[in-house]
């Protein structure tokens, strides 16, 4: 069967997903066009193509035990001079992120790894491009806000042409958004 790079994440919705990633294309940032505006929970992962019903049976419960919670961004920050990014900053929702991404990549799981940097939730809006439109990402999207209720995640497949493709959404066990998702953050989804 052979090998498939997979990724999981929360997709920003509309209107602002398309929104930062026409930003981040007007950055002349070339990869842009092919990945579509996440907070990512599993970053770019190798696997076997026959992995794929485990790996997708896993992020079914991983999804059954999560909680809509609100995701709120605001403001830009940078992961330079360590690595050549430029983000918006999660500022409602990380700790729900960190839950879920730990959930992703259990130790018992079919997709258990290390990061290669601690994780930290963000929005990428430049990556390995010029020092000089890094710096303008980071200004002029200082004062940038959305917020959303998150009420689930997708598994995403890069395929031959570099392009990140949906592959499947997954929504929270509590599917119905509480009043105070979209007023506050919860802090950890609660497991079931």
């Amino acid at each position: 069967m052979g090998t498939v790079t997979i990724g999981v994440s929360i997709a920003v919705p509309e209107p602002h997903g398309s929104l930062l990633q026409e930003r981040r294309a007007g950055f002349g940032d070339p990869a842009a066009s092919g990945i579509p505006t996440h907070v990512t929970l599993l970053p770019p992962t190798e696997v076997e193509e026959s992995a794929l019903p485990a790996i997708e049976a896993h992020l079914v419960e991983v999804a059954a035990a999560g909680r809509p919670f609100l995701m709120r961004l605001s403001g830009t920050g940078t992961f330079r001079p360590l690595s050549p990014v430029v983000f918006v900053q999660v500022v409602e929702g990380a700790e729900a992120c960190t839950w879920l991404q730990k959930q992703v990549r259990d130790a018992s799981g079919p997709v258990a790894r290390e990061l290669q940097f601690p994780y930290h939730p963000h929005v990428t809006v430049a990556h390995g491009i010029d020092d000089e439109a890094m710096d303008r990402a980071f200004e002029e999207l200082a004062e940038y806000g959305a917020d959303w209720p998150c009420t689930g995640f997708a598994l995403y497949e890069q395929g031959a042409d570099g392009v990140w493709r949906r592959l499947r959404d997954y929504v929270f066990g509590g599917a119905v958004v509480p009043p105070q998702a979209t007023r506050a953050e919860r802090g950890p989804l609660p497991a079931r």
